[in-house]
């Protein structure tokens, strides 16, 4: 990087935190601190819902999906649209009725109070170490930028967006998204258009997109029922609702930027944005990962994508065999490159037979190369158990930094961490009312009456889920993608959480006592299966939710007295 991308960053990245500062420093009420001040519009509502979802780990991470596996992980989001439009119509109006600040006070109104602490649990639980995810994402960006280790990276972007979430609360986290919003997508854009332009001359988009074909890159829809597939159609449309069900509508960190809205209307119109606008928001930057793979076919790409990592043993003792890896995979490279020049050729030519030769040439050449990578990836924890092979998270960093004009490097940059910022924004302010109302004023309830010391203590409360994130981000390591590994945390909690509302708005004669025995049921009942079955992770988002709701009835169909008891003293 060079001083005109650090101008670039540094502007956009303070400005923006600052303006969030400014506008909201003199917020010293509850209500604004955690829901806002009830004059959001749809437009803020929307892009809030969506930065609080699209981390940097979206802008960074998912484009090493699509590099890596193609297009397929849209298919996670294809039970989202159904989902919202069933959050608008059955919860959304409940929460706003009842005025609550979380989604889990509504639990302890229906029900009791042990069931609210345990949703508010499981959600905190969840969610703490889900923003350490989070929070690890700009840390690779960082660490690759400025040649720092990753371990203070995480520090620093971990206490900026402390400072500013603490300082502002819920109306410092919508404000200063917006901003971050218009930021990501001009930035990814301004990133798909130099991408196609970098392109060989004569390749156009459809040849690119042919090619990423036949390398089994742009199957988007798998209608396979083999439930050890990840993404299909099925796990999308079943699973993926279920998931983005309870994510959106009774995780806190989405339920907060969305019930502080000006109207029923303005909240409705913020989710219907979301709803219409996620899917094709991700075919983008998956198909900006597709023309990643694409662009590397011709030119010279590494053996492992985390340069640093590699360099440390290319250049270490063991360096020579490192360095017969990369020799190795070079020279598959050249000849792939070949083999892709014909199959190019046959199709110009329109000779089918020559075509379809060609391209069992092409497959079997890329499979070589795939083999070094993951000879690549073995050498790595031979020499170091603890190195974090999964480079896919790398690709989009890499091709950053080695391929983009100045200027570009520093707002795309800013992009990722502008999205790091708001997302974890969102959730530490989420973490922080979920604790100061569902936790502190439930052991201190003569505090409900003390308005300073309430946004005293859901700050103290947002800083000490910024400092849990920021220790599990230090000691976590991650075999998986980032957008899977957060995906799969969400869907071990999610169907649960989900099953416990669902009984609430629907199963008017179960009591507390049975549902809380059943989440709990329901609970470890996917912690062990997850521990035994390879099926995709979206199912448990299903398994979870089906045996709370179906647990949830039989406890009270064989323990009517407790039941009834529970029932009749609680009678929301």
């Amino acid at each position: 990087m060079n001083p005109l991308d650090w101008l670039v960053l540094l502007g956009t990245m303070v400005g923006i935190a600052a303006y969030g500062t400014w506008h909201t420093r003199h917020t010293d009420h509850l209500d604004t601190y955690l829901k806002g001040d009830g004059t959001t519009r749809w437009g803020t509502i929307g892009l809030s819902v969506m930065a609080t979802q699209a981390s940097a780990i979206t802008f960074l991470s998912t484009p090493g999906q699509g590099f890596e596996s193609g297009l397929g992980f849209v298919q996670n989001y294809f039970g989202l649209p159904l989902a919202l439009i069933i959050i608008c119509v059955v919860f959304l109006p409940i929460y706003r009725r009842l005025g609550v600040y979380t989604a889990y006070e509504y639990l302890g109104q229906r029900f009791d109070q042990k069931t609210r602490l345990l949703g508010a649990g499981l959600f905190l639980l969840q969610r703490g170490l889900g923003a350490g995810i989070t929070i690890y994402a700009p840390a690779i960006i960082l660490s690759t930028v400025l040649g720092w280790p990753l371990n203070p990276t995480i520090v620093c972007t971990g206490l900026l967006v402390i400072i500013y979430t603490v300082t502002g609360g819920s109306a410092a986290v919508s404000l200063t998204q917006k901003w971050q919003m218009a930021v990501i997508f001009g930035g990814m854009v301004t990133a798909f258009v130099i991408l196609l332009l970098r392109l060989p001359a004569g390749l156009g988009f459809n040849d690119a997109a042919h090619l990423a074909g036949a390398l089994d890159k742009m199957q988007a829809v798998d209608f396979s029922l083999d439930p050890a597939r990840r993404y299909t159609l099925w796990t999308g449309l079943l699973g993926g609702t279920f998931l983005s069900l309870s994510y959106f509508g009774t995780d806190q960190s989405q339920v907060q930027r969305y019930i502080g809205g000006a109207a029923l209307r303005e909240s409705r119109l913020g989710l219907m944005f979301n709803a219409l606008l996620k899917i094709p928001m991700q075919f983008f930057i998956l198909l900006l990962g597709v023309l990643l793979f694409v662009f590397y076919q011709f030119q010279p790409a590494p053996v492992f994508y985390n340069r640093v990592e590699w360099r440390q043993h290319a250049d270490g003792p063991d360096g020579a065999a490192f360095r017969a890896l990369e020799e190795k995979h070079a020279a598959l490279h050249t000849a792939k490159q070949e083999k892709i020049s014909a199959w190019l050729a046959a199709r110009a030519r329109g000779d089918g037979a020559a075509e379809a030769a060609a391209r069992r040439d092409l497959t079997t050449a890329n499979t070589a190369t795939e083999a070094v990578r993951k000879e690549a990836r073995a050498a790595l924890l031979a020499a170091d158990p603890k190195a974090n092979t999964k480079d896919s998270d790398y690709v989009f960093i890499g091709f950053i930094m080695a391929q983009l004009p100045h200027g570009v490097i520093g707002l795309l940059i800013a992009v990722m961490i502008a999205a790091a910022l708001g997302s974890k924004a969102g959730e530490l302010n989420a973490l922080g009312a979920t604790t100061t109302i569902d936790l502190w004023r439930h052991f201190r309830p003569l505090a409900v009456h003390d308005e300073g010391r309430n946004v005293r203590v859901a700050k103290w409360f947002t800083a000490f889920w910024g400092l849990f994130a920021i220790g599990f981000a230090l000691s976590a390591t991650f075999a998986e993608n980032l957008i899977e590994a957060v995906n799969i945390l969400g869907s071990i909690f999610y169907g649960v959480v989900l099953g416990m509302f669902l009984v609430a708005f629907f199963l008017k004669k179960i009591g507390g006592t049975a549902v809380f025995w059943a989440a709990v049921a329901a609970q470890a009942l996917v912690f062990a299966l997850y521990a035994s079955l390879s099926i995709s992770y979206l199912w448990y988002n299903l398994i979870g939710c089906a045996a709370c709701v179906l647990l949830a009835a039989a406890v009270q169909t064989f323990l009517p007295r407790i039941t009834r008891m529970d029932a009749d003293n609680n009678p929301g």
